[in-house]
């Protein structure tokens, strides 16, 4: 199903609600496009634009306000959102400030907190000129961290929410499926990417805003440089890992193929990152920290062999690429189910690395892999 039920942002609104009122919060203001999107479902490519600030207030009780440029409020409207206050945007002298101030000072107490998202991974999609300007027309109010509060929320996902993560997936891995079409000796890598990108497209996804990979002898260099004209040839190591979007939500997977028979290195380290993503994923119950999945990896990469300098083994995944927490040894966050996590080991070999990445949902229970599992095996092409 497209979308959500209205019941399913009611429940997001009432648990933000409830936090709040435990931090003493008597609004959130909100203004990124995830944020924004998860208390309301406003789904819209619109936002590529920097030009327009969106905001959304969350009132102490009662549904949310959004405050946002005229050119969004038809969109808006076949949300559950029903007060909607709109300003004719981009306008350089007031671009929405004032209306802002004045929904907050309507729907907050004369002294009130205003939380805003202010921990890792957050930002602030307004100018800092309008923001001490809002900060100035809000009189004793003041803005504040919101506590962790967004953050808690949208780490722990609902059933619903899972079903398009586990979607996007499911097209993902028919795409990869499909690879063998348009890879192979001969075929140069960038062509390789856009030919991936249709594929993923051909198999239902809305758009494919993320994909990375890389093509060397023996594995590659890094994971992030943009696909170049050289062609494969026998001896490489293709990596694709794609984030392609359904209905508002990521998955975040990659896989690997030989461009021939693989090296012997090659193979045996590729086994290994099968053996530690498997490691971490025996483990990933309820109450587990992500550091536990971290150090079950790197026990298993670094046997024998070298880990990378990735910085971290996995993420969190949902609306957004890349979501709290981080797969680092200094991350005690405890799993709990609900959770949908990447497990990315990455291995040295030859001077080149190999990376191997699945997507995993924390259950009651044992977890579920929702990225199609693979085996030991590196696929040759």
């Amino acid at each position: 199903m497209r979308g959500f039920e209205p019941s399913e942002f009611a429940a997001r609104t009432k648990r933000a609600q409830e936090l709040m009122d435990a931090a003493g919060l008597s609004a959130l203001l909100l203004t990124t496009e995830t944020d924004v999107r998860y208390f309301t479902g406003y789904l819209t490519r619109f936002w590529e634009s920097p030009t327009r600030p969106w905001f959304l207030i969350l009132p102490a009780t009662g549904k949310p306000v959004a405050v946002i440029p005229s050119i969004g409020a038809a969109l808006m409207g076949q949300t559950w959102i029903d007060d909607i206050r709109t300003w004719s945007a981009p306008d350089l002298q007031d671009d929405g400030v004032s209306l802002l101030a004045e929904a907050l000072a309507e729907l907050t107490v004369a002294d009130g907190k205003i939380g805003m998202p202010d921990g890792h991974e957050t930002h602030a999609r307004m100018p800092l000129a309008d923001i001490e300007r809002l900060r100035g027309l809000l009189g004793a109010r003041r803005i504040t961290g919101d506590h962790g509060i967004i953050r808690r929320l949208r780490m722990v996902k609902s059933a619903a929410e899972i079903a398009k993560i586990e979607t996007a997936c499911s097209i993902a891995g028919r795409a990869f499926a499909r690879v063998p079409e348009v890879a192979g000796a001969g075929v140069p890598l960038e062509k390789v990417f856009r030919k991936f990108q249709m594929l993923c497209l051909e198999e239902g996804a809305d758009w494919v805003p993320y994909l990375a990979g890389g093509a060397e002898q023996g594995g590659y260099s890094d994971v992030i440089s943009p696909a170049s004209p050289v062609p494969l040839q026998a001896g490489d190591v293709l990596m694709l890992d794609t984030g392609l979007v359904w209905d508002g939500y990521f998955c975040d997977f990659d896989r690997n193929w030989s461009i021939g028979p693989a090296r012997p290195d090659v193979k045996s380290a590729y086994a290994r990152l099968v053996e530690a993503s498997d490691a971490a994923f025996e483990i990933a119950r309820p109450g587990a920290t992500v550091a536990e999945l971290f150090h079950a990896m790197n026990t298993v990469l670094t046997k024998d062999a070298e880990g990378t300098d990735a910085g971290r083994l996995g993420h969190g995944l949902g609306m957004s690429l890349t979501e709290w927490p981080s797969l680092i040894p200094s991350d005690e966050t405890a799993l709990e189910p609900g959770m949908v996590l990447t497990l990315e080991p990455g291995i040295a070999v030859g001077g080149k690395i190999l990376v191997h990445e699945e997507n995993i949902v924390i259950t009651d229970g044992p977890p579920r892999f929702i990225s199609p599992r693979i085996g030991p095996q590196m696929v040759e092409l």
